[in-house]
């Protein structure tokens, strides 16, 4: 393998297979080879650095930042994780001058952010703001759709179930919401009995509460929590009323936290893949810095993981 060609694969020269440049990357990887960034930067005009931008709070976004740091890093960039202001106003300038100083080769918000007039285009990095975020850090785009909500209702019909209960979450959130409309819809579809939306927050108490005050003969029920923490107050609630779970009650919920797994029973939830975004994202902002064909994204990040709190009514 000639060093001009590793020199290639390093500074993002175009006409390299794609097979080449991986056989490069594990090569570097397996001799731990940093390329000279400093020498490469007066040499091509390439700072070889990438800059990740968080919100300053927000939800967790360690899984999406994981997926983005290791994949610029494989590729051979250094990637630096910045934090902007709260203030919008302030976010806009901060991120003006950050661009502005042509000290990275590419950006990447995961704050949804209009890119920012500069004073040059001529060295601009490329900048590239998620969409799957809202200004309050909310999910939007790829995780607030709900088809996992029609797939889970459709399964528990299969399965015997004509009363269903959505423990929703707060009416600000747009998964929410999409959760909420999805299950109303397919009600509506399927020809099967609601007791109703209740909740309207994130609270395992509000949950709780809810299930607590329906009516005796509720069961057999199918409770749709709009995340796992809202499931494990219901299952809480069914339990303490003498309710079996699933036997008189099948419940639901959404996140895969690392504890539902652990549930007794253990809870049928979606699993939100943020690794990949964050993995696709930096693939997306790297082919553009190279000037190459973007790479296709993942076309689906969530799926349902069916677990034990799932069940034809009765069965024990």
């Amino acid at each position: 393998m000639s060093q001009s060609t590793v020199s290639f694969v390093f500074t993002g020269r175009s006409g390299i297979s794609e097979a080449t440049r991986e056989r490069v990357l594990k090569a570097a990887a397996d001799l731990n080879y940093r390329p000279n960034l400093a020498a490469r930067s007066m040499r091509t005009q390439r700072t070889g650095r990438i800059a990740v931008v968080i919100p300053v709070t927000g939800l967790n976004l360690f899984p999406v930042l994981e997926g983005a740091v290791s994949t610029a890093r494989d590729a051979g960039y250094v990637v630096e994780v910045l934090s902007l202001s709260r203030s919008p106003e302030e976010r806009e300038g901060e991120l003006a001058s950050l661009i502005d100083s042509t000290e990275y080769e590419g950006v990447l918000s995961f704050n949804p952010m209009r890119t920012p007039r500069v004073a040059s285009d001529a060295a601009a990095p490329v900048f590239l703001s998620l969409s799957e975020f809202d200004e309050e850090m909310h999910a939007t785009g790829a995780f607030s759709d709900a088809r996992p909500v029609v797939e889970m209702m459709e399964r528990l019909v299969e399965l015997g179930h004509r009363r269903f209960l959505h423990v929703a979450g707060p009416s600000d959130f747009p998964a929410a919401v999409a959760r909420r409309d999805a299950y109303l819809a397919t009600i509506d579809r399927l020809g099967v009995e609601s007791l109703g939306v209740v909740g309207g927050d994130w609270s395992g108490m509000t949950a709780n509460r809810c299930v607590s005050e329906l009516p005796d003969d509720a069961p057999p029920l199918a409770i749709l929590a709009a995340n796992d923490v809202l499931a494990a107050g219901a299952i809480r609630a069914a339990v303490s009323r003498g309710w079996s779970v699933p036997g008189d009650v099948s419940v639901t919920g959404w996140d895969d936290l690392t504890m539902s797994a652990h549930f007794i029973p253990s809870l049928t939830t979606v699993f939100q893949d943020r690794q990949r975004l964050g993995t696709d994202s930096m693939r997306r902002l790297i082919a553009a810095i190279r000037g190459e064909t973007p790479p296709e994204q993942e076309a689906v990040l969530q799926r349902v993981v069916w677990r034990e709190s799932v069940a034809p009514p009765g069965a024990r």
